[in-house]
């Protein structure tokens, strides 16, 4: 599941994305305080940012550029200003895409699928994907690093682990199907089948096994796998 983090000071626009949003599977963040958006972008990190311009203390322009010292996260400008210089702001400042007021939902939910695609999905490759910490029950992968860590035990991954464990770690303890991770693994140099996949998975629980973390990738016969640390099964050597 993806997570959004929407940056929005109406209210009804921003339910109305929220109930939409949640009915296509996306876990949605509502920043609350608008004083506060940095930090709570930090502390939720989403994948996706959807972020209006027109906001109290300081303007999306603002957040971008503050987000964009640590992230290389998908922005989605949204915002009532439809002159060209306003985009081209956004763009320069990181944005990914623009959203004009008002506009219909299906074109926002094409729009969250086309970055996400491009970032994370199958047209992304190992380079587009954003430089930021990955932690989930301990488990952190750094993907600029390629490395993964557990209870100060690193070790690196090759570029197929770093895929695996990136699409892993976006739907952390739900079962990601087979056809997903084989997107992930695809590229344009060299035909990915399943054997490869399974071959891969394995390499992956070597590695996890390797910073003691146990158990922590189950096979989901004929739907996929699911990436979960089980607590207590590390042993201390």
């Amino acid at each position: 599941m993806y997570k959004i983090l929407l940056v929005e000071d109406d209210s009804k626009i921003a339910g109305i994305l929220v109930n939409y949003l949640t009915r296509y599977g996306y876990e949605v963040f509502e920043v609350k305080e608008l004083d506060q958006v940095f930090a709570e972008f930090q502390e939720i990190k989403p994948d996706l940012v959807l972020l209006d311009i027109n906001l109290p203390y300081y303007d999306g322009f603002h957040w971008c550029r503050l987000i964009r010292t640590v992230s290389k996260v998908p922005i989605i400008f949204i915002s009532a200003r439809t002159d060209e210089m306003n985009q081209v702001m956004a763009i320069e400042y990181g944005g990914d895409d623009y959203l004009t007021k008002p506009f219909h939902l299906e074109v926002v939910l094409a729009k969250i699928k086309s970055v996400l695609r491009r970032v994370y999905g199958e047209y992304a490759d190992i380079s587009s994907f954003h430089q930021q910490i990955k932690e989930m029950d301990g488990l952190t992968l750094y993907t600029e690093k390629a490395m993964i860590e557990y209870q100060d035990n690193q070790i690196t991954l090759t570029q197929n682990e770093l895929k695996l464990l990136s699409c892993l770690l976006r739907q952390y303890d739900t079962i990601v199907s087979r056809e997903d991770l084989l997107e992930a693994l695809w590229n344009d140099d060299s035909f990915v089948d399943d054997n490869t996949l399974t071959v891969n998975v394995t390499r992956v629980r070597k590695k996890l096994e390797d910073i003691r973390v146990k158990h922590a990738i189950t096979t989901s016969r004929g739907k996929g796998y699911r990436l979960k640390v089980v607590q207590g099964e590390e042993k201390c050597g």
